[in-house]
């Protein structure tokens, strides 16, 4: 069940980079700013429902290789899903209305949405930091 475990993780991992590395950029020089914006909005919930399934799913395996025992790596595998729920449940809707209003207008929302995109990327780069260590560890 490890192995497997393991196997998720690379997958989850895998999904984490291929998105800021090769999707945010392609989509930011081919489309307009507006359209842009659009599509990622489309995109990141169905992101991060991929995160908080798989990393559900790698704490699972990792419980069930070492029983009753709260494992470290399924610590961390139960840490991504809890912070990416929120992010996705709380977090990106308050990023995407303070986008909103900086393109309506309001001067203080882009000081917000800098704030929200900040900690949601800092969020996901706890996340990856953490998949990283439990399995080079």
């Amino acid at each position: 069940m490890i192995e497997l475990a393991n196997a998720v993780v690379l997958l989850l991992l895998g999904g984490m980079l291929f998105f800021p590395i090769v999707v945010a950029p392609i989509v930011f020089t081919s489309l307009p700013e507006v359209e842009a914006g659009h599509f990622l909005r489309s995109m990141f919930p169905r992101y991060y429902l991929f995160m908080i399934t798989l990393s559900a799913l790698a704490f699972a395996l990792y419980q069930v290789g070492v029983g009753l025992v709260l494992s470290v790596p399924a610590t961390v595998c139960f840490g991504v899903a809890l912070s990416t729920l929120w992010v996705r449940q709380s977090l990106v809707p308050r990023i995407n209305d303070a986008r909103d209003a900086q393109l309506a207008g309001d001067a203080t929302a882009g000081t917000q949405f800098d704030r929200g995109h900040k900690l949601s990327v800092t969020i996901n780069m706890l996340q990856l930091v953490g998949l990283l260590v439990i399995l080079l560890v």
